[in-house]
């Protein structure tokens, strides 16, 4: 035994010292400080859902409520808003109309910077029909042109958050109000994931700019924190704090490790309010094993020079960008649930002014990369179990500001879905003759959010975290989830469902 062992031996039957607060709450006032524990605990004391999902392991892969079409999902990103109007939704009239203003029928519409009456802005670009499906995509986009028969173009989404704050933190939890868990921390709570030895939820940006709002977007909420996203960065060393320290050996590791556990199963036992604890245990043992296994996963090295230049990693423009698309196929590969990719991280895809050069030049970095993605995955007979997102917050206006910007826009938007049992060649919805507003098949946030789940098995209504009294789910108890989108050969069959609560979803009231 270790002088620390013993030290910590003579130490345990002294409980009578209250080394913490929360232990001079629970027994201070003749109990009743444990009133004030409590509250500070509520968040804690919920993990009752998690233990009945496996607290011992809160990671544990876990059945869907049915019969998933997709194991993972790439979420690509595009921070600060693109253009639905110079992408995927061509708009002939806007053209016709450029320099008006906005016609009478639309009636008084202000921008969310507060302009009224400016002129329409004509789109420049150069529309063609793409693949056997015809799809209509821009001159911006060649690459991604490509795999237009993979792609089910939506294009009558809206939001609620005119600011990039509440419309990145809508896109990312549901809510315009920060405090929700991120989609990918409800995959993670839903599912587990299928490799233990790397994160179940891994972010990644494409430059060093803060993604408005920061790691709230893919926190764990008030979810237990081992659900959150974990941030992968550039360099020599991806994953911060991962490498063990020079001349520390795997054993001894192992042995601080097995220690650490030991002290903090003890103090749990002794303390099985104090639900955080497990995840803290969770984080500690993921950690040594990402030491083994997490180098491999983000060792491009070991790809092919076809590989890295299907991606453009051989090119300036769309090294940064392919080299995270790669990391992303490498991650699903290896049985990462969720992966989300921040492009033009700190906004930069906001265009109030100056759009055809900044789309023109973000366009350039991520057209390549996102199709040596999607055909990646195809080759590799990955993309029927990875769904793949592309969208942005909100989109843009047809009015112009400043001249020759745009304007937010979360009236009306576009964004696409492919693999993981979508149906390819397809665009659904539309937004008007001008592209403000979505008006066919309209799809709400949560009705986006719930149809990504739904391609993972999983029923928005029926996957529950009690949090302070309440059945939380993550769309707020709405949305539905687009039946359209989904590959008519995938029909879901039921499995042996978790023992979380179904209910029937109740209808969204109109905006």
């Amino acid at each position: 035994m270790t002088e620390w062992e013993q030290a910590g031996r003579r130490r345990t039957p002294h409980r009578e010292l209250l080394h913490t607060r929360r232990e001079f709450l629970a027994r201070g006032g003749a109990g009743f400080g444990a009133l004030a524990l409590a509250h500070l605990l509520q968040s804690e004391a919920s993990g009752a859902a998690g233990k009945a999902a496996g607290a011992t392991n809160p990671l544990a892969a876990r059945k869907p409520h049915f019969a998933p079409r997709a194991k993972s999902v790439i979420f690509l990103f595009m921070e600060g808003g693109p253009s639905h109007l110079d992408t995927f939704d061509p708009k002939p009239l806007l053209n016709k109309l450029a320099g008006q203003p906005l016609p009478a029928s639309f009636g008084e519409v202000i921008t969310a910077m507060g302009e009224a009456r400016s002129p329409l802005l004509a789109s420049q670009r150069t529309w063609k029909q793409h693949g056997e499906s015809g799809l209509w995509v821009s001159d911006w986009l060649p690459h991604i042109a490509g795999c237009a028969d993979d792609l089910a173009v939506l294009r009558s989404c809206w939001a609620d958050g005119i600011n990039h704050s509440s419309g990145v933190c809508q896109m990312n939890t549901g809510s315009i109000l920060g405090g929700r868990p991120s989609l990918g921390a409800w995959a993670s709570y839903g599912l587990g994931t299928e490799n233990q030895n790397l994160p179940a939820f891994v972010v990644m940006q494409d430059n060093p700019s803060s993604v408005v709002n920061g790691p709230r977007n893919w926190s764990a909420g008030f979810m237990p924190a081992v659900y959150q996203g974990i941030r992968i960065q550039g360099g020599n060393e991806p994953i911060p704090h991962l490498s063990t320290p020079e001349g520390v050996t795997e054993a001894q590791q192992g042995g601080k490790l097995e220690f650490l556990n030991r002290l903090n199963r003890t103090h749990a036992a002794l303390h099985p309010e104090q639900s955080e604890l497990e995840a803290r245990i969770a984080s500690y043992e993921l950690a040594f094993r990402m030491q083994a296994e997490a180098p491999e996963a983000v060792d491009l090295s070991r790809e092919t020079a076809e590989t890295r230049a299907l991606y453009g990693m051989e090119e300036k423009e769309t090294a940064t960008c392919g080299r995270l698309c790669l990391l992303a196929r490498r991650l699903v590969q290896r049985g990462v649930r969720f992966v989300q990719i921040y492009h033009g991280a700190g906004s930069k895809w906001d265009a109030h002014a100056g759009i055809e050069k900044n789309h023109s030049e973000l366009c350039r970095a991520m057209d390549r990369p996102v199709a040596g993605l999607l055909k990646d995955l195809k080759r590799q007979g990955l993309l029927e179990s990875t769904l793949v997102v592309w969208g942005g917050e909100f989109g843009r206006t047809p009015m112009s500001e400043k001249g020759d910007g745009r304007d937010h826009n979360p009236t009306g938007f576009t964004m696409w879905m492919a693999g993981g049992g979508v149906q390819g060649g397809q665009a659904i919805g539309e937004t008007d003759e001008l592209g403000l507003h979505a008006t066919t098949d309209r799809l709400h946030v949560h009705d986006l959010h719930a149809t990504i789940l739904h391609l993972m098995g999983i029923d928005a209504m029926g996957l529950v975290y009690h949090y302070k009294g309440r059945p939380e789910r993550p769309t707020l108890n709405e949305g539905q989830p687009l039946l359209k989108v989904m590959a008519r050969s995938a029909a879901p069959s039921a499995v042996e469902a978790r023992p979380l609560p179904v209910q029937s979803p109740k209808p969204r009231p109109k905006r």
